[in-house]
């Protein structure tokens, strides 16, 4: 998905990781179910107090893995891993790295994928290239099912990159909820155990649809009776971009307020595939919730600004933007809505544009209800300097920022 902050180019994905293990009560998917709408079964109440989302514990014991013998005690290369979302940005990265490791990969794609479906079956077979494709429609169950049906293999292990394109509404519910779901039914059909959900740590303060369509998922998961491993990330690498080219011709650098509304442990691609992969054969990663960044401390869009300026050897400059005029533009869009209903996704986005430009991309604390750094795991080497200095050398090419951009 690349809907991640619309504001500061958002768009909007080694060390050991540190878990942190408050009450396990909190996983319970009546907890989650609390928060749902009764006006609409898959949304929150408007008018509810949100709680935070504090998921970083096991849920249940690694004991409860089923009774057969473990696919973890076989040879990588005999272990059959299913992976949805595969052609979009992060599932690229875990395709490669579990092709890498000498899993048996079966990536599943559409027939057209990518940004407004710009790449052809060829391109995928290329881009996915030593995994076994296999094309279908994941949003249509049936589909899915005959594919695996086709294929003539059990499944080991079903890791799911699956994200909204776009963050609109119904796409959030088609692809966030249902065609996840299918890919777990389908999963667990055709033998899989092991479920690997690529989430996000946002959803510890369910605002956005997208949100609030990850955490029906997360809760079905959970009581799916499949072990799983739900990996919420930071921001990507890629996210932080946008401003790069801009910066590097003398333009100022636009952030919302001061600058320091929000801040982030941004995670490279590569290492996040990394950990995904991890929670394929890490016993540690069974049943956990898992929210993750990159090395190093938070930064705020301020200290990305005077970074990226230290970088091309000039001197600040800082547009600062009230979030006040996100506000307002939302109030009128969402008075605009309930006269012309298509609409509702411009709504939406600017409610993603204004969750990322001021909330921080961290954990939430339970017991001070603040963003904190410390408490945010930390995984990888790579660093948003280096990928700063790569992308003013070689450009963003193939790091496109996908449908939704202010600048």
């Amino acid at each position: 998905m690349y809907i991640g902050a619309l504001a500061n180019g958002f768009i909007i994905h080694t060390p050991k990781v540190r878990i942190h293990r408050p009450n396990n009560n909190l996983l319970h998917s009546n907890f989650i179910n609390q928060m749902q709408m009764k006006s609409n079964p898959y949304a929150l109440p408007t008018k509810q107090r949100i709680k935070p989302f504090f998921f970083y514990a096991s849920a249940t014991p690694s004991s409860l893995e089923t009774s057969k013998p473990s696919f973890r005690s076989k040879n990588p290369k005999d272990i059959n891993i299913l992976i949805v979302g595969s052609t979009g940005y992060i599932g690229n990265f875990v395709v490669k790295e579990l092709v890498k490791r000498g899993f048996n990969v079966i990536a599943v794609a559409r027939e057209k994928s990518g940004i407004r479906g710009k790449f052809s079956k060829e391109d995928a077979l290329q881009q996915l290239n030593g995994a076994k494709v296999t094309f279908s429609d994941v949003t249509q169950l049936d589909s899915l099912e005959k594919t695996l049906n086709d294929l003539g293999v059990s499944i080991d292990v079903v890791v799911s990159c699956l994200a909204s394109r776009n963050g609109g509404v119904k796409d959030s519910w088609l692809i966030d909820y249902e065609a996840t779901k299918n890919s777990l039914i389908a999963g667990r059909n055709h033998g899989a155990s092991h479920f690997v959900l690529l989430s996000a740590i946002c959803v510890q303060k369910p605002l956005l649809e997208f949100q609030r369509a990850k955490l029906k998922f997360e809760a079905e998961l959970i009581d799916s009776g499949l072990t799983y491993s739900i990996v919420r990330p930071t921001a990507f690498f890629k996210s932080l971009g946008g401003q790069v080219e801009l910066v590097k011709t003398g333009k100022p650098y636009v952030m919302f307020g001061d600058g320091k509304l929000c801040a982030c442990k941004p995670i490279s691609e590569p290492d996040l595939a990394s950990f995904i992969a991890d929670c394929v054969m890490g016993e540690d990663k069974i049943n956990q919730v898992l929210p993750i960044g990159g090395p190093g401390k938070a930064l705020t869009p301020l200290e990305q600004g005077e970074m990226l300026f230290s970088l091309v050897g000039k001197e600040p400059k800082f547009i600062k933007v009230p979030i006040q005029i996100m506000d307002f533009a939302i109030g009128v869009l969402d008075f605009l809505v309930k006269i012309f209903p298509s609409l509702e996704d411009a709504a939406e986005f600017g409610k993603i544009g204004r969750y990322y430009a001021a909330e921080s991309m961290l954990i939430l604390d339970p017991e001070t209800g603040e963003y904190n750094d410390e408490k945010t795991p930390s995984y990888g080497n790579d660093t948003l300097e280096e990928f700063f200095q790569r992308v003013l050398r070689e450009g963003m090419a193939g790091q496109e920022l996908g449908e939704q951009t202010i600048f």
